[in-house]
């Protein structure tokens, strides 16, 4: 299977992909000035990479509850299903851009961001594709892993 992690945001959304192999990599966000052009953005990738399913990361509040910015994410995901028909699943976003930036600027071989360079990666979304990244990834590594953070033991019969 394939899927496109998605971060939304209102101006920038972004975009990450990953398959049965189970790794999330991120990709060019949609950028583009208008709502309309960035959904046809995310349908161009749906189409390109033969997406199967989307992770759509959602804004849970610290302490596991639903807060207002969520409406807007089901909005969101309520406009995915009708467009593009493909199953969504929501993917806990908490502290996923701040943990990109902190990565971002750790990075060997970089010297430290400038404010302007930190303004240059929100701006090109690479933050917003970085951090769909990691909610896809997290969607990826439950499924191989399963529920409650182990994989299934094997019998030692033989």
């Amino acid at each position: 299977m394939n899927f496109l992690g998605i971060d939304y945001g209102e101006k920038r959304v972004g975009l990450s992909f990953g398959d049965d192999i189970g790794v999330a990599v991120p990709i060019p966000a949609a950028v583009e000035p208008s709502k309309k052009a960035r959904l046809a953005r995310i349908g161009e990738e749906i189409k390109r990479r033969r997406i199967d399913a989307l992770v759509v990361g959602y804004p849970y509040n610290m302490d596991g509850s639903v807060g207002f910015k969520a409406k807007e994410v089901d909005a969101f995901i309520a406009e995915l299903e009708a467009a593009f028909g493909l199953p969504v699943t929501r993917g806990d976003e908490r502290l996923t851009s701040q943990q990109v930036e902190r990565g971002m600027a750790a990075m060997p071989g970089r010297k430290r961001r400038t404010p302007q360079a930190q303004r240059a990666a929100r701006a090109s979304g690479e933050v917003d594709s970085r951090a769909a990244a990691l909610i896809l990834q997290d969607y990826l590594d439950s499924r191989v892993v399963g529920e409650g953070g182990f994989l299934p033991e094997e019998d030692d019969e033989e």
